[in-house]
């Protein structure tokens, strides 16, 4: 097997070709970089935010509320994080492995840390939102305020 590998010849001699470890180089070199460039942690949280994922959502707005359903099957309340900074919302959490007693031949679920942000519109009722977690649908629903309210102007002559 050895014999098929590619070999570089420089100057006269054969080297054999290790692909894997040039990945590794340049692995090495890019983390270097990343931690130059965003500092210590750089590299770390870089990963980190690579490795989270944002759930499907939808988002309805009606004429009191914005509604909004993001799909998390199987995962608990206790596991679901949800807030409201200034006009930006959060949906937070962790959807855990599932332990397994077999061996995993394909996996298209996914798992690990989840975020989702959305920037609502400056007029919504913050103290009133409620949020409901019922067959792996979490519903979020945030009443706009009454200064948003759409109401109907009646034109006089």
């Amino acid at each position: 097997m050895s014999q098929l590998l590619p070999e570089r010849r420089s100057r006269g001699t054969a080297e054999r070709w290790e692909p894997l470890s040039e990945l590794e180089q340049v692995s090495e070199r890019m983390r270097r970089v990343l931690d130059q460039t965003l500092g210590d942690a750089g590299f770390a949280t870089l990963l980190r935010e690579a490795a989270s994922w944002s759930p499907p959502v939808d988002i309805e707005e009606t004429d009191d509320a914005y509604v909004l359903e993001a799909e998390l099957p199987g995962v608990k309340k206790s596991d679901v994080s949800i807030e409201l900074v200034g006009n930006e919302l959060t949906i937070t959490g962790e959807i855990k492995e599932k332990e397994r007693k077999g061996v995993l031949r394909r996996r298209t679920r996914r798992t690990g840390r989840y975020e989702y942000r959305v920037t609502l519109p400056d007029q919504v009722d913050g103290d009133s939102i409620e949020a409901n977690l019922s067959e792996g649908v979490l519903t979020v629903r945030v009443p706009k305020s009454q200064k948003a309210a759409r109401r109907r102007i009646e034109v006089r002559s």
